[in-house]
């Protein structure tokens, strides 16, 4: 049995033993049950939130990689696997009956979007079929959005903008009525727009779902996309909305401003920004359930974006070099830091900081190599970094890795 083999229970059992801590001890210093932990090693309970297997690790003083088995190679291009994903979304004979356990697609799911935040993109384009099609059979909303949320993702991240919208859409006409799934898929819709340079039609998909979900002081006023984002008598807000969806609402606003950054409209970029810090100031702590990673620190991330896409440079560096040194930034997904460091190379590319552009793309593979190995986008950062005399150093290696040599 290799270390994948190994059930990522038996391996916290395992380092728990190492650090000679018995279940009680493990138990008080995650502020859980001895029976939840005892659950957990056991296997009878399901370790699919990254926030709770970086909890874990701190605890136990190793990476989330060690918890989920030691990661293979990455290797250079795009995975394989993309015609599979393109094969099932063209195919509508779904299953008349379930082939699976509601709980069986749940787990799926949790472990799709595990795979997502460590980038383990070759991995995770080989599952998705078979999760596609498992979701579908399910016939759940919410685990179908899911689904196709993991998947437009995973296809922004491979250059396949168009395909990638084509799933965000179906997440949203799979959301039906509810205003949560709906806000869920406008995020995989906006990522998808962005990706295929129509910012300013994510620009007015966010500020609408934006518009529906927070409460009336968090709302945005914007006449150029209609008001105050649809028919706000007939969809009110809900005084009971959680923290959760506080955070779904500031996870869209920085997707707005982001957009209206790539539209150049930096002013309200900027107001956007501010918007999504005040809702993030607000938060102390929540379950993410709708896995969008949102807190100060995020926020803080689309400031050094937007500031170097307006060419704000000395903002930019000034910004990225105070948020990267905060423990906060290191707690991310992989995938979160891995992409903000190659939108970080291009920034610096745009201002013609090549050492800078270099020292993000090594830190990224450090981080992330997939975002850096499998991404076209990356590639051609990489190309143009190269193409410096001397390039970079750090560069050259990276280079050669993804087929780029001379």
């Amino acid at each position: 049995m290799t270390s994948d083999d190994v059930p990522i229970g038996r391996r916290v059992a395992r380092w728990r033993v190492r650090r000679s801590m018995t279940q009680q001890m493990l138990a008080d210093r995650l502020r859980r049950s001895k029976s939840w932990v005892d659950k957990v090693e056991r296997g009878v309970r399901a370790l699919d939130r990254y926030s709770v297997i970086q909890e874990l690790a701190d605890v136990l003083r190793v990476d989330p990689e060690v918890l989920l088995g030691q990661p293979r190679p990455t290797p250079a291009g795009p995975p394989d696997g993309v015609d599979d994903i393109r094969a099932v979304l063209a195919r509508y004979d779904i299953p008349q009956a379930p082939t699976q356990t509601m709980e069986e697609v749940r787990r799926q799911v949790g472990y799709a979007w595990l795979s997502y935040q460590h980038a383990h993109y070759g991995q995770l384009v080989r599952v998705l079929p078979g999760l596609l099609d498992a979701a579908q059979g399910a016939r759940s909303a919410e685990v179908l959005v899911q689904a196709y949320r993991i998947t437009s993702s995973l296809l922004v991240k491979l250059g396949e903008a168009d395909l990638a919208w084509l799933v965000a859409d179906r997440a949203m006409a799979t959301a039906g009525d509810s205003q949560i799934l709906a806000a869920t898929a406008t995020i995989s819709v906006a990522q998808a727009l962005r990706a295929s340079n129509r910012d300013r039609l994510a620009l007015t998909a966010t500020l609408n779902a934006a518009n529906r979900i927070l409460p009336l002081p968090s709302r945005v006023v914007d006449h150029e996309v209609g008001g105050c984002g649809g028919d706000q008598s007939a969809r009110q807000p809900h005084d009971h909305q959680g923290p959760g969806e506080w955070a779904l609402g500031g996870t869209l606003l920085v997707q707005a401003a982001l957009a209206a950054a790539g539209s150049g409209d930096h002013h309200r970029a900027g107001e956007l920004i501010d918007r999504a810090a005040g809702v993030a100031a607000n938060l102390r702590g929540y379950d993410d359930t709708h896995r969008t990673s949102f807190e100060p620190v995020a926020v803080e991330l689309a400031r050094v974006v937007a500031a170097a896409q307006r060419g704000d440079a000395d903002e930019a560096l000034h910004r990225h070099s105070a948020v990267i040194r905060r423990e906060a930034f290191r707690r991310l997904p992989a995938e979160y830091r891995g992409a903000y460091l190659v939108d970080v190379a291009r920034a610096y590319l745009q201002v013609g900081d090549l050492r800078g552009a270099a020292r993000a793309l090594v830190d990224a593979d450090s981080v992330a190599p997939a975002e850096v190995r499998c991404r076209p986008l990356a590639r051609t950062v990489i190309a143009e970094v190269a193409r410096a005399q001397p390039a970079p150093a750090g560069v050259a290696r990276l280079a050669t890795l993804v087929g780029l040599t001379r």
